[in-house]
């Protein structure tokens, strides 16, 4: 391959690559330190964490992992294997306001007495109804354990963890009206007749090939019509 020709593809795949990367879809995240303020059964109890919130698109939606990097809240027992299961919510802001549902598997190893809970990474699902810049910011953590309830609620107002462009999910929902109402309507004889689509088969014989066979025909017989009469004023001239 000449030295010419290896230029001009490494140009292109350059420029396919900034067309990719141009076309990708705006995302901002950032670490941002949460003050939790916990009520628990013993009293009050408070930690600062910094939370990371990511999304990767899933579908028509994305999958929201919410981590924290340092423990909440403690507990004046040890907490055996599996005994704490945490859950929290994520605040929409922007475009979209609302919460987030996420949560995470239980403790894998044992929690001492009198230390930080370290809370495993949380999980959900967020599915955009509106388009435009979405905000993604640390809500309430609830940390259950041993029959117990402890709520921690953030109180220095964190800025947002996360923000993205997201559009609409309007597929899923359009898909299933559309699917439902062009299935029996727009699918069927009168759709199908109105919209252009497929005409329906009626037997043996399509509808759509029995219709192009007399569309020939009628073709084949203007033609024929046409040919005679020139023949015959033809022969009248003569």
């Amino acid at each position: 391959m000449s030295n010419q020709k290896r230029t001009t593809l490494a140009l292109a795949a350059a420029l396919a690559g900034s067309i990719v990367v141009a076309g990708a879809p705006a995302a901002h995240a950032e670490v941002v330190d949460v003050n939790y303020q916990c009520v628990t059964p013993i009293g009050p109890k408070g930690a600062v964490s910094p939370i990371d919130i990511k999304g990767v698109k899933s579908g028509a939606g994305y999958k929201l992992t919410m981590s924290f990097q340092k423990g909440v809240s403690s507990s004046p027992v040890e907490l055996g294997k599996g005994a704490m299961n945490p859950s929290a919510v994520i605040e929409l802001g922007g475009a979209e306001t609302g919460k987030v549902q996420v949560s995470g598997p239980a403790n894998t190893e044992a929690i001492p007495a009198n230390t930080p809970i370290k809370i495993s990474d949380l999980s959900g699902t967020y599915t955009p109804k509106k388009s435009g810049k979405v905000t993604f910011t640390a809500g309430v953590l609830t940390i259950k354990a041993l029959g117990t309830t402890t709520t921690c609620t953030p109180k220095n107002s964190p800025g947002p963890s996360l923000d993205l462009d997201v559009q609409e999910a309007g597929g899923s929902s359009g898909g299933s009206t559309g699917g439902s109402t062009g299935g029996s309507t727009g699918g069927g004889s009168t759709g199908g007749a109105s919209g252009g689509g497929e005409l329906p088969r009626t037997g043996p014989l399509d509808s759509a090939a029995a219709l192009g066979t007399l569309g020939g025909t009628v073709l084949l017989t203007g033609a024929a019509g046409v040919l005679w009469l020139t023949r015959r004023g033809q022969r009248s001239a003569g």
